[in-house]
């Protein structure tokens, strides 16, 4: 315990709020909120044998710490929340990757206001509906809204319809074709469909529909029916689970390496979907504080509240939590724990749901390592190498007979690539002329000539047989790096040739080594083919008018803007082209010389 965490432990204060943990590096690891600062604070570095792992890992990490305070634990709830959120400690409980959850938006201050999905919360008088896990999911619910309802989706209107309205998917506000009254009764079926009261809009397009229809409105009253007719086929879809009201059903599962909560999204008495969280950091904590940290940090950020939340156990300050929901939403919200019946039925689906996910998530993590970790040390044990290639790099080389003649240098860290060390090199030594071996000669000279002896790869690979790995060896052994493994990858059945054996090794078929060694020459050969047709792309882009003299891009961009083709400069007067803004005589000039010298 340092000096500054014992004078400031003798500083607590009774009142409640949160505390603010960091290292030694100012650098927050924890944060935490109490109803007595002093009592919870002091905890942490009394009695420590009876910590968790993670705690006494935390505690002895702790350097310094700070306190602000509430005046309510409520507020100190809300900041715990906001604090995680904004700094994610190390030793929270968090939702992983809680900052990319998307929401659809619904823009009501727009004089037509639009769908939208977005990944930021803004004060701005829009309507927001989520957190979404499931991206695809939300896409497909949002062009099933676009298909019922047909809103506009363009970003700024304009003064005509658009096929958009051609097609009848939406009715041309831009045009005044629709007018306010009848656009928002659209976007607030929008609104209540998007909160799961389905009934409420078939009573509202029902009601709309026989005022169209006795107003004599037929095309008004058959486009209504027909939203009518596709709601009820949507809400036929939904099963009926409890006999009324919204609530939340929150089921936990659990594993060796993270939690899973699953949320059962039920609105007047139908189950309209499901969402499910995982949450790192919760290795060492009961699952009643997990169940905590996961409804703090969720209905902090969630979009709508439900009267009832429903769980599989009572957590600790439930009270203060409930308070910290009725608070935000405005009216009473209800923590409840049922222990028998259709609510403890829906727990029990939530959290087999939660199993279910958290089991295919193992799988996927096992299948990954064996990709990724597996397949590096399968390497290192076909190709006898001391240590496992954690770090390798592969080069290719991409040309059309010698032109545009490019290098590339993909990297790959525990069999995963990592794209922020990727390298391109456009090769001079041969350009004109096809010589790969000079071209390897060339990459490996401005890669690793300068390079120190601890900031090499575990494991160079050659995109090429036992010629452009020659070439390579010359270079690296030359620049007196010895003992750096290099190894060449022919493209004809992934032969490996290793230096100083004659015969190839042959990695198994199906081996995780085998498919991680083509991932890595794909990969190398992508992105140096990517690069090559850039700058083929690049040189045939070249204007004739870049080959005369005095004129740059510039010029040649007012040329063509104002003429609209080489064509018509060739054909007009000298004193034509010098009135062309950046032109002047001299340059009109050389442009007129160097068409008539070419006709």
């Amino acid at each position: 315990m340092t000096e500054i965490v014992k004078e400031k432990l003798s500083l607590l204060s009774d009142s409640p709020g949160i505390y603010i943990m960091k290292d030694e590096h100012g650098k927050i690891i924890y944060v935490g909120k109490a109803r007595v600062l002093k009592n919870r604070v002091r905890q942490y570095f009394q009695h420590t044998a009876n910590h968790t792992p993670k705690v006494r890992a935390m505690v002895a990490k702790i350097a310094d710490f700070e306190t602000i305070l509430t005046h309510t634990e409520v507020e100190a709830l809300i900041l715990e929340c906001n604090l995680i959120k904004k700094h994610r400690p190390r030793y929270n409980i968090s939702l992983k990757d809680d900052k990319s959850y998307p929401y659809v938006k619904v823009t009501l201050r727009d004089d037509y206001p639009r769908l939208i999905i977005t990944r930021r919360i803004l004060k701005d008088g829009a309507r927001y509906f989520g957190p979404y896990t499931d991206a695809g999911a939300l896409h497909s619910s949002v062009r099933l809204l676009r298909k019922l309802f047909p809103i506009r989706s363009c970003k700024n209107m304009g003064e005509r319809p658009c096929l958009e309205h051609h097609i009848k998917r939406c009715l041309a506000p831009c045009a005044g074709k629709v007018d306010k009254s009848e656009y928002f009764s659209m976007i607030n079926s929008v609104c209540l469909f998007l909160e799961g009261r389905t009934a409420e809009v078939e009573k509202t397009l029902q009601k709309n529909m026989e005022d169209a229809a006795e107003n004599f409105e037929f095309e008004k009253a058959a486009r209504l029916r027909d939203q009518l007719a596709a709601v009820k086929k949507t809400a036929e879809k939904q099963n009926i689970v409890t006999g009324a009201g919204d609530q939340d059903v929150i089921g936990i599962a659990r594993s060796n390496s993270f939690a899973c909560v699953e949320i059962l999204i039920v609105r007047e008495g139908k189950m309209i979907g499901r969402e499910h969280f995982i949450l790192k950091g919760s290795e060492d904590e009961a699952d009643a504080d997990i169940l905590y940290a996961f409804l703090s940090q969720y209905y902090n950020h969630a979009a709508f509240l439900p009267k009832e939340v429903l769980l599989p156990f009572m957590i600790n300050d439930a009270s203060v939590l409930e308070k910290f929901l009725e608070e935000k939403k405005g009216t009473r919200v209800y923590l409840l724990s049922p222990i028998r019946g259709t609510k403890k039925d829906l727990i029990d689906m939530a959290a087999g749901n939660a199993q279910k996910y958290l089991d295919d998530e193992e799988k996927r993590l096992e299948k990954d390592n064996a990709q990724t970790i597996g397949a590096v040390l399968e390497l290192q044990k076909y190709l006898m190498l001391k240590n496992p290639p954690h770090r390798m790099e592969c080069f290719d080389i991409s040309h059309i007979q010698g032109s545009e003649t490019v290098a590339s240098m993909v990297v790959f860290e525990d069999g995963a690539p990592k794209k922020s060390d990727y390298r391109r090199f456009k090769i001079k030594s041969a350009e004109g002329k096809p010589d790969d071996f000079k071209s390897m000669r060339e990459v490996t000279t401005r890669r690793y000539g300068k390079l120190k002896e601890e900031e090499l790869p575990d494991l160079i690979v050659i995109d090429g047989g036992k010629g452009q790995l020659s070439s390579a060896l010359e270079i690296i052994r030359g620049a007196g790096h010895k003992t750096v493994p290099v190894v060449g990858l022919a493209k004809q059945f992934e032969l490996i040739f290793v230096e100083g054996q004659s015969e190839p090794v042959e990695l198994p078929r199906n081996s995780e080594s085998l498919y991680l060694m083509q991932r890595i020459r794909d990969e190398a050969h992508r992105f140096a083919i990517t690069y090559h047709r850039k700058l083929r792309n690049k040189r045939n882009l070249v204007s004739v008018l870049d080959h005369i003299e005095g004129i740059g891009s510039v010029r040649r961009n007012a040329l063509l803007a104002h003429f609209g083709s080489v064509q018509k400069i060739k054909e007009a007067g000298i004193e034509e082209i010098a009135k062309v803004n950046g032109m002047n005589e001299s340059a009109a000039l050389a442009v007129a010389n160097f068409f008539a010298a070419h006709r």
